[in-house]
Parts: C-alpha cells; structure tokens; sequence
C-alpha cells in the first residue's frame, strides 16, 4: 500500500495547478498553495519546534480535494522535521473550518469522489494519530468537519459567541464511524449518540458544558493561550507523552486503517444516492438564496 507522501504526492501530480508540495522553514511562515489563495500558511517556532498551521480559505475554509492534499503533506513534513508541537486555527474571521466542500459531494465524478474521501482519511489518520503534541485554536464556528479536526487534537480553546459540532444529518448525511469514534472519545457515547442523530451544534458554552472542547478564553486571547497550553504539554517527557497518547488512539486508528477501502466504498454508494443529492443540492440552493439576500 502506498504511504501517505506517495499517496499527497500523486494528488499534486494530477493536479499541478492545485497544490503544492511545502517546504517548512523553521523561523519563517510558509505557505501552501491552493487554486484561488495561499490558502494554508504554516509557521515553526525555531526554538520551541511549534508549529502553527492557519486554515485561509475564504469565505469558510470549506475542505476540498485539493486543500485537504496540501494538508496531509503539511502534516507529514512536520512531522519528518520533527516538530513537538501544532497549533492548528484559522485566519478567516469568524470561521475555524466550516467542514467538507459539499460541490466535491454533490453531483460528482465518481473517481474524484474516492480520492476526495481518502485524502480525508490521510489527513485524519495524520492529526488524530500524531505523534506532535496538537492544539486546536478554534477562533470561529466549527460545522462537521471543523469539527471533527477540533477533536483530533488534544486539547480545544475555543472563543465565545461561536458553535461546533457534527450536524452532518441536518443535510442528509450520516457521519462515518470514525467521525463517531472521534467524537466517542472525547464526550462519551449517550452525549455522541444524541449529537449526531439530531445534529446538535453547541454554542461554545454547551461544548465546555459536555467536554466537547476544554477551555474558553476572549476572542483574541485564543492563540495565546494555546500557546501557554503547549507549554504544559511539552513539559512531559517526549516519548512517555507520545506513547500515552498513542495507547489511547491505536485501536481507533488501526479500525479506518482496516477498513479503509470498505469505508471509501460506503461513502461512494451513500452519497450518490438520489435522496442524499437531492438534499445536499436543497442545501446549496439555501445557501445561495442566503447570499444573494445578503447583496
């Protein structure tokens, strides 16, 4: 099977124009390139070997093929550089991530589809079973899955006035179980059980109510204090700190890595349902009709 780089890798090569293979410079920001934007600007802290990785895709940091790539890539060549830390937030102003780009769902090329869905299996499997100490600086609302990359870290901030959570069944689509399991783990399941049925999305203080995330500070206090939270984590011991974690998550990575072609397939026959297409293109009409209200 290949690995991950060869998997980013060939993405890039079929399309050249869409991403970019990143270098990460220590002491510097570098940025990745995407179709419209320098759409994920990257920054490592040469003397605490922290990086900051910043989602800014406007307007919603939507996840589509081509970012989702350029994320996985990211990930692995921070983790080859070894550093011991991520902060992961958003540079769009009230946005962390607004979750999959539903034109990559509705209406699609099949094949894209697949590859669609396994770069975000890499990207999953890369942020919840890292070996980097992970903070996630939600600094805006989080849907689906902004929700799901809040709870791959290993610790959530998150300002006031704002709302996550997995509402995947309010547009006709069911979570897979490993965004289930994501969430499991953090708030147990008769709270799991009840957000992904109905599609709950918590304002910021029903998340800190159910663990959902684990701190609330100001709005601009959010990086800072993920800032001093890292500290906390990088004051453990390197490999007792990794292999905690890691026994806390190796079965749950090891069940997609099982299943991952079983999973890749459920996808594909679910979302070219004609009842899940129609309900996804009832979304996008909603959302056009809310912007050119707007106008």
């Amino acid at each position: 099977m290949a690995t991950l780089w060869t998997s980013g890798m060939q993405v890039c090569r079929a399309l050249p124009r869409l991403c970019a293979i990143p270098t990460i410079q220590r002491g510097r920001t570098v940025r990745l390139m995407s179709t419209e934007t320098d759409a994920l600007q990257i920054d490592v802290d040469s003397k605490t070997g922290v990086a900051t990785m910043k989602m800014c895709r406007p307007p919603v940091n939507s996840l589509n093929l081509e970012y989702l790539t350029s994320m996985n890539i990211a990930l692995e060549k921070l983790e080859n550089e070894k550093c011991k830390g991520l902060i992961l937030t958003s540079a769009v102003p009230k946005i962390f991530c607004a979750g999959l780009d539903i034109l990559e769902m509705y209406q699609p090329d099949v094949e894209r589809l697949q590859v669609f869905w396994r770069s975000l299996q890499d990207v999953w499997l890369r942020l919840y079973g890292s070996k980097m100490a992970t903070i996630a600086a939600i600094n805006g609302h989080s849907p689906a899955g902004g929700c799901l990359l809040a709870t791959c870290c290993d610790y959530r901030i998150m300002a006031p006035n704002y709302t996550i959570g997995l509402n995947e069944t309010q547009l006709g689509i069911v979570a897979p179980f490993w965004f289930k399991d994501t969430m499991y783990g953090v708030i147990g399941n008769r709270e799991t059980e009840y957000a992904l049925t109905l599609g709950v999305m918590y304002s910021t203080e029903e998340a800190l109510g159910i663990k959902l995330i684990d701190k609330v500070v100001p709005q601009d206090e959010v990086y800072t204090a993920a800032q001093e939270k890292m500290k906390q984590y990088l004051k453990i011991p390197e490999v007792a700190r990794q292999l905690s974690k890691d026994m806390m998550r190796r079965e749950t990575v090891e069940k997609l890595r099982l299943k991952r072609e079983e999973d890749v397939a459920n996808f594909k026959n679910f979302a070219i349902r004609d009842s899940v297409q129609k309900s996804l293109g009832m979304y996008l009409e909603m959302l056009k009709k809310k912007s050119q209200q707007k106008k």
